[in-house]
């Protein structure tokens, strides 16, 4: 298992430059079963990072740019009427995907916000009162871009519980350090 997350780290490693603080993290977010939280300015790589995640892992990459009129519906998928068999089919929405990133979460509503909530716990959309389950390894990246400009919509992380390993969030943040680990993420 070990020679396969080294294989991991260094193949993230030859696109991600000078990151291998944030690559870290990111994988023991996904190997915890646990998402992440990347914060920093425009430009420096964390859209890639996602990407080359899901690619490393075969896996399947969707981004969702959020928007204030973004829908939880936009997020989670909805039931379409189709006309042919007269019946709903389900169009799943992008957070059906191995590596799913929220970019610039912070510009969604808190409602919108609240529709990662159950993907994020349980590993499932419910729609219409149907549970459909997400692929796995299932991680959640969201980017939230720092800017000088004030936030749209405040976007509350969650505090720190048990060890980074077992938490549901791992935060990547400059000048900030994991409290239960004593790692500096210098991202």
């Amino acid at each position: 298992m070990r020679e396969k997350i080294d294989a991991l780290t260094q193949n993230l490693a030859q696109t991600i430059v000078g990151k291998n603080e944030a690559i870290r993290l990111v994988l023991v977010a996904l190997l915890g079963g646990g998402h992440a939280l990347l914060e920093d300015v425009p430009g420096v790589g964390k859209t890639l990072l996602a990407k080359s995640l899901a690619r490393s892992i075969d896996g399947k990459f969707q981004r969702l740019q959020c928007t204030p009129d973004l829908l939880p519906t936009d997020i989670t998928g909805t039931n379409i009427w189709n006309p042919k068999n007269g019946e709903f089919n389900f169009l799943p929405g992008p957070v059906f995907a191995n590596v799913f990133l929220a970019d610039e979460i912070n510009r969604a509503t808190p409602r919108t916000q609240s529709a990662l909530l159950e993907v994020m716990e349980e590993y499932q959309v419910t729609v219409d009162g149907v549970s459909r389950p997400v692929p796995l390894p299932f991680l959640r990246s969201q980017l939230k871009i720092l800017l000088s400009t004030k936030e749209l919509f405040r976007y509350r992380k969650p505090k720190w519980t048990g060890l980074c390993l077992l938490s549901a969030w791992v935060i990547l943040q400059k000048r900030k350090s994991c409290k239960c680990c004593n790692v500096n993420n210098k991202v």
